[in-house]
């Protein structure tokens, strides 16, 4: 698979999927995992070569094609329409009547939500619900097709530990039912623990192949990351930086009714503070707010002394705060754009003359600049952001950031659907940032990277800030009862 621009996916990949199994798939970003599924489910044409299903020879238009004949995707982001329902969006797409067929359809997702054990109400806008609630509905939508095959493209990268059980429980009943998947996870404890078969790709190559039974994690890792060393859990622990007195970042009382706060906390400058704390414990919505995203927050947030104006955020960046967010495609890039033009976005009056005359020369220096430096793989400056895998679109996020005025960077899941290597990677930009000077607050759901990236850790439960611990001495059992309140 070769895409117009220049970008080589997949080179001569071959592998046979068996009925009534669960397929595993991995491979370090960039290796043409998601390229795979996407010409498995019709979303994207191969450039060569063929795929037969069930020993006869297609080559599907569109993914509403490949799920005529029973082949469901759920994608790494799935679009949904955040105005409509939960049941308009898990029924998108059908050819009836809203109208009429209104009541039959709430049944079928009351029976389909009970058959999963993941209740949803039917009449919430999808736009009103998280990230992981988001991801359950994208896999409700393809489950309630029927399918034969469904292709799960990191299915559990955004779900908490209780969602992501649900998920193997429906897994390994409907496997058993005959349903066969294919599952793409970076998570290898994920692959060792529900897949029957795996299929290791590296650099657009199958590498491994064989059952699950056969392997390990640690020839897993292997295979993945060739002659790279990368493991997250082997960094050493962040080193010492001579922190500044006065924090660059203070929050007072910040709060938002019915989900968070009140929540007071400071990071001073080369600082990085780590946010701990399961899905749905208000995390993501205290970033956003000191962001200026949330309209009903009340209380202070100030930068170097500076007051930021509530609900702004604009006036939030031109005070030097940056939010690199958790769902980086719907709010971090602008996917059919260049790389340039993205990175180029958050300062784009910089880069222009006279403050009316965009200076595109400028602008791709700077995007060129940011391609070397933070080792974003791709053909050229020029190559869209869709083209781009997991570790390098979130590279992009970062550059758009990093070369422009920010002193403070709010980091929701960084490293989200980023592989072994790619993790390493961010973690070293982290680290980068704040020895730049620069305050860091950082969410991930993954505590050995906050372990790894962190000089002091903040336990967030319920909304709120329950204990203080610095990284140092600090273990992953001790952080995981905490934010679980045990």
């Amino acid at each position: 698979m070769v895409y117009p621009s220049g970008t080589r996916a997949l080179r001569g990949v071959s592998l046979d999927i068996r009925p009534g199994t669960v397929h595993g798939l991995i491979g370090a970003n960039g290796a043409g995992k998601s390229t795979l599924i996407k010409i498995l489910s019709g979303a994207q044409t191969a450039t060569a070569g063929t795929v037969s299903w069930r020993g006869e020879p297609v080559a599907w238009s569109s993914p509403s094609q490949a799920l005529s004949h029973g082949m469901a995707a759920v994608h790494q982001h799935t679009p949904l329409v955040d105005t409509l329902t939960v049941l308009d969006n898990v029924f998108l797409g059908r050819r009836e009547s809203a109208r009429w067929d209104a009541g039959r359809r709430a049944g079928e997702l009351a029976a389909l939500c009970e058959r999963i054990g993941y209740p949803l109400d039917p009449a919430t806008p999808v736009g009103e619900l998280s990230v992981g609630a988001r991801q359950m509905i994208s896999i409700l939508q393809a489950l309630a097709r029927d399918p034969s095959v469904v292709l799960l493209d990191e299915p559990t990268a955004a779900l908490s530990p209780a969602e992501r059980d649900v998920l193997f429980r429906t897994v390994r009943r409907l496997r058993d039912l005959g349903t066969t998947f294919v599952y793409v996870s970076h998570f290898l404890d994920e692959i060792l623990d529900l897949t029957d078969h795996l299929t290791v790709l590296r650099d657009g190559r199958v590498v491994v192949d064989g059952p699950t039974a056969d392997t390990t994690e640690e020839r897993l890792v292997a295979a993945i990351v060739g002659e790279r060393l990368g493991k997250v859990e082997e960094q050493s622990p962040p080193p010492a930086r001579e922190k500044g007195g006065e924090p660059l970042l203070s929050v007072d009382n910040l709060a938002s009714p019915q989900r968070f706060g009140p929540v007071t906390l400071a990071v001073r400058p080369a600082e990085v503070v780590g946010l701990a704390g399961l899905l749905g414990s208000g995390r993501t919505e205290l970033l956003q707010a000191i962001f200026g995203a949330d309209r009903a927050a009340t209380g202070t947030v100030e930068v170097a002394g500076r007051r930021v104006r509530p609900g702004s955020p604009r006036h939030a960046v031109r005070h030097g705060l940056a939010l690199v967010p958790e769902d980086r495609t719907r709010q971090g890039l602008l996917p059919e754009w260049e790389i340039w033009r993205n990175i180029s976005l958050p300062y784009l009056r910089g880069s222009a003359l006279r403050r009316f005359l965009v200076d595109p020369a400028r602008e791709r220096k700077l995007a060129e600049h940011a391609v070397a430096e933070l080792g974003i793989a791709a053909p050229s400056v020029d190559a869209p952001v869709r083209e781009l895998s997991g570790g390098n679109a979130q590279k992009v996020v970062f550059a758009k950031w990093v070369y422009g005025n920010a002193r403070v960077f709010l980091l929701d899941e960084p490293s989200a659907g980023v592989d072994v290597g790619g993790k390493a990677d961010i973690i070293q930009l982290i680290r980068g940032l704040a020895d730049r000077g620069h305050a860091v607050l950082i969410v991930a759901s993954e505590f050995e990277e906050l372990l790894s990236a962190c000089d002091r850790m903040l336990v967030m439960r319920r909304g709120r800030l329950i204990a203080e611990r610095p990284s140092a001495g600090t273990d992953l059992h001790e952080l995981t009862a905490l934010a679980s309140g045990l």
